[in-house]
């Protein structure tokens, strides 16, 4: 009960949290991009909460855990917290006083790129029992090395990239694409010290890396 009670309060407070972050610059509740980003995220997120609640509460606790350890990560958790009500306050200004427009079908284009992210992501979670939130080797953790893991070693955060650079456009804005252009350089930093954390605390991930070569994006990085 203290873990639904838990889900139940950050899936709230989240819901609350970007809807004002969203229609209060956009100054109306008439705010089609808004509504559809909502329903993208946090419908999938209570059906797999749901199911992690079920199936795997243990995996869903360290979802819920996002205290980092690592500093370096402190810093990196610290900007995205910057980056992202930046970003979702200057689509909806952007929304509010028609600094650009985006064509319906960009906005169902970066609509299906981030279901196709949310589908990775609930896929990486399936393969992966030690995904936490925070940066950590968990005690008898092991190495994955199977499915989308056998193609590059960080699938979570490739999910993440299709699913958060192309938000703004579903919130119907090109400016906000400026702050989200970030992003990518957050995750790069987010890597490079997960993996040295990783190869110098868990068995067998040194060799994995000599396998599995491409860290984000396959024959690129």
């Amino acid at each position: 009960m203290k873990l639904l009670f838990h889900a139940l309060v950050k899936f709230v407070l989240g819901l609350v949290l970007i809807g004002l972050l969203l229609f209060l610059p956009a100054f109306t509740f008439d705010y089609f991009g808004a509504w559809l980003f909502l329903g993208l995220l946090f419908i999938p997120m209570l059906i797999m909460g749901t199911v992690l609640f079920i199936k795997a509460p243990a995996l869903l606790e360290k979802r819920l855990n996002n205290r980092e350890k690592e500093k370096a990560q402190q810093g990196v958790i610290a900007l995205s917290g910057l980056l992202f009500p930046v970003g979702f306050v200057l689509s909806a200004l952007d929304f509010r006083f028609g600094w650009s427009r985006v064509p319906l079908w960009l906005v169902a284009l970066a609509s299906f790129l981030f279901l196709i992210g949310y589908a990775m992501y609930a896929e990486v979670m399936r393969e992966n029992a030690y995904l936490s939130r925070v940066v950590e080797v968990q005690e008898g953790q092991k190495v994955i090395s199977t499915g989308l893991y056998g193609i590059v070693r960080h699938p979570m955060y490739l999910a993440t990239l299709l699913m958060f650079l192309p938000l703004p456009l579903i919130l119907g804005s090109f400016w906000g694409l400026l702050p989200f252009a970030l992003y990518p350089v957050v995750t790069v930093i987010r890597i490079i010290n997960e993996e040295k954390v990783l190869t110098e605390g868990l068995n067998g991930y040194a060799e994995y890396k000599t396998k599995v070569k491409y860290r984000l994006i396959p024959f690129v990085w």
